[in-house]
């Protein structure tokens, strides 16, 4: 067995390019088909059974509560694969997983097969998902770390534009039982084929440090560096970044499970296609513009005043009714997933280092996961009770603003840890 925690560098060819881009590459493909037939695609699964079923939102939503759970603590498993296998066989798996997975889907016949479905599916989208591609990502670049990862996670936004909206046409009109065989192909396709053929586990095998300067011929690959695990876990920045994200992604991620179900209930079905629509792509514009100007300022500001606009994007969808009102919040509500989702793998790694940030990551949104299970779940059931999303999205606001909170009283990201070794500060950055 190989331990990818040591690298033995190697002299690359003279005009040999630097792979950093093309891994990079992998990873946005990689997250285009993971988030457009997993993270949005849960919305347009759980529309689909309630309307071919008739089951009840609050058991469907407990099945994406069930996908979240287990694709919680499959990240922490993942985390340590990746750092003692070849990153492109964990993604590999993943990508077959999933497949399979979204195979059975269109078998379902009763809520339990369901839930069993969704744990499998959970497992594939954790080892094809974000744990791996910012791990490598963060390998490959330090100091244009934030442009970097905001480009490989676009795909997480990209996918909801460029793939949820034909899913949910393709569904709409053959059912899942005639789509999902389909959707099957795409999904293995769209991570097994980017995972062989563009990503790269470490620079120092390629003979590259971080950023692409080649390294000295004989040189050693530089040491990892960064805030010892133990120290990193019980630090204030953790825990407040955590306990921010447990309660930030649990209403965005229940907004979002929810929107089309929302839209399609005030307006009509082709228009809640648009309405997911509308999120990625202005998901994406507003990452790509976030990876330039954020790093700019304080990270931790950044992520509270994105915590606190997604408030009232929740609020302002819960009380919405004219369409030109839902979409103008569903727009604001895009702005700050992108940024917000973007934001947690770079304040880990800028405030800790590289040395254990595929640990810290997954740790975190293993702990995450309350939030991101809890709250599709959560809104569901408000649903239900209600007899309608107004409560359920105004409660959202509530959660995201009190993540704004928790966020103001962690502390700075700005640590120059990739700088460091066991966490003593650089003498200057």
């Amino acid at each position: 067995m190989r331990d990818y925690r040591a690298i033995v560098p190697k002299q690359p060819p003279v005009d040999a390019r630097f792979p950093g881009p093309r891994v990079v590459a992998g990873g946005f493909a990689i997250l285009t088909t993971n988030a457009g037939l997993g993270f949005y695609g849960l919305a347009v699964y759980l529309n689909a059974f309630s309307k071919e079923r008739g089951w009840e939102v609050a058991s469907l939503s407990f099945g994406t509560t069930v996908f979240f759970v287990v694709a919680g603590i499959m990240g922490l498993y993942v985390a340590r694969l990746i750092a003692r296998y070849d990153i492109r066989l964990v993604l590999v798996a993943g990508g077959v997983i999933g497949a399979v997975a979204l195979l059975l889907l269109g078998r379902v016949n009763s809520p339990w097969q369901l839930f069993a479905v969704y744990a499998l599916y959970g497992v594939g989208f954790a080892a094809a998902g974000l744990v791996p591609v910012t791990t490598v990502v963060t390998r490959w670049y330090h100091r244009r770390r934030a442009m970097a990862i905001s480009v490989a996670s676009t795909g997480l936004s990209f996918g909801g534009v460029a793939i949820t909206p034909a899913m949910k046409w393709f569904v709409d009109r053959r059912e899942l039982a005639g789509a999902t065989p389909w959707l099957a192909l795409v999904f293995v396709v769209g991570t097994v084929v980017p995972a062989w053929f563009l990503v790269r586990g470490d620079p120092a095998a390629s003979g590259f440090s971080p950023d692409g300067d080649r390294l000295a011929p004989g040189a050693q690959a530089p040491a990892l560096s960064g805030t010892p695990y133990r120290a990193a876990l019980r630090s204030r920045f953790f825990v407040c970044v955590t306990v921010g994200y447990v309660l930030a992604l649990g209403s965005q991620v229940g907004g979002i499970q929810q929107l089309v179900k929302l839209v399609e209930e005030r307006t009509t079905a082709s228009t809640a296609a648009f309405a997911t629509l509308a999120l990625a792509l202005t998901s994406i514009v507003a990452r790509l513009i976030g990876g330039r100007v954020f790093p700019r300022y304080p990270l931790t500001r950044v992520i509270v005043v994105l915590a606190a606009g997604q408030m009232v994007a929740l609020v302002g969808l819960g009380l919405s009714q004219r369409v030109w009102l839902l979409f103008a919040f569903i727009i604001l509500f895009g702005a700050t997933v992108g940024n917000i989702l973007m934001l947690q793998p770079l304040l880990i790694a800028e405030r800790f280092g590289v040395r254990e940030y595929p640990r810290l990551f997954s740790r975190s949104q293993f702990v995450g996961l309350f939030g991101t299970a809890g709250g599709p779940w959560l809104l569901g059931y408000l649903h239900d009770a209600a007899g309608g999303y107004d409560t359920a999205y105004v409660v959202a606001g509530g959660l995201s603003l009190a993540g704004a909170m928790v966020f103001s009283i962690g502390g700075t990201a700005e640590n120059a840890s990739d700088h460091s070794i066991d966490g003593a500060p650089a003498a200057a950055r």
